[in-house]
């Protein structure tokens, strides 16, 4: 049991075609479109300016963007040390959705552009990019959202005051299938904070499912 006290600070859920913010429904797109589509479509939406954005592949841009939006009016980098910032992430397919483009390419000409993205940590390294994070950092792979494993390992990085803050969660995309479930915790409470424990957790993964109505 951990004697620090821990917050869920703000979350953020993209999936089927809807993004959420604290649970709240920012945007729902009744289109037809496809990942890809719908990935650029929210990018504009939103008004990111970040080019490189247009390079990345899928899994990139549904973790950019959900946490784009999860540090929206944050300064992250500023309010904390670089190295006391980190991310920790997981899923289930890895990066076999760049990879099954990359392996269509081999065909012809092998990508180096779609090469880069055959690991699913690239995601990672785009977000630190982006919002200076140079904290501890992990990607896991699992058949599903271990809950459990994610709040110990984050805690205890917590705990040991290897961060401070921590952006982490559940980015996965393979072919139509999408889901960016991903929550910042902190040690100091915010306004609407949640105390970062399993049960929240999985309230904020209901949303994603559309078990909770924003």
């Amino acid at each position: 049991m951990s004697d620090t006290q821990t917050y869920i600070t703000a979350h953020c859920c993209i999936t089927q075609k809807k993004v959420y913010k604290n649970g709240i429904l920012l945007l729902s797109d009744e289109t037809g479109s496809d990942t890809t589509d719908f990935l650029l479509s929210a990018y504009k939406y939103f008004n990111v300016d970040y080019p490189k954005f247009y390079k990345m592949d899928n899994l990139c841009k549904l973790g950019f963007l959900a946490v784009e939006l999860l540090l929206k009016e944050r300064r992250i980098a500023e309010e904390y040390s670089p190295e006391t910032v980190g991310i920790v992430l997981s899923n289930a397919n890895s990066s076999l959705d760049a990879d099954l483009n990359y392996f269509q390419t081999v065909k012809n000409i092998p990508s180096p552009a779609q090469f880069v993205y055959t690991l699913p940590n690239i995601v990672i390294g785009e977000i630190s990019i982006r919002h200076h994070c140079k904290g501890e950092n992990a990607f896991f792979v699992s058949d599903r959202f271990d809950t459990g494993f994610m709040q110990f390992y984050v805690q205890d990085l917590l705990d040991r005051n290897r961060i401070n803050a921590c952006i982490s969660g559940w980015v996965e995309c393979l072919g139509g299938e999408y889901k960016a479930v991903v929550y910042l915790t902190e040690k100091r409470p915010a306004k609407g904070s949640l105390p970062f424990n399993i049960d929240h957790i999985h309230q904020i993964y209901e949303i994603a499912n559309g078990e909770i109505n924003g």
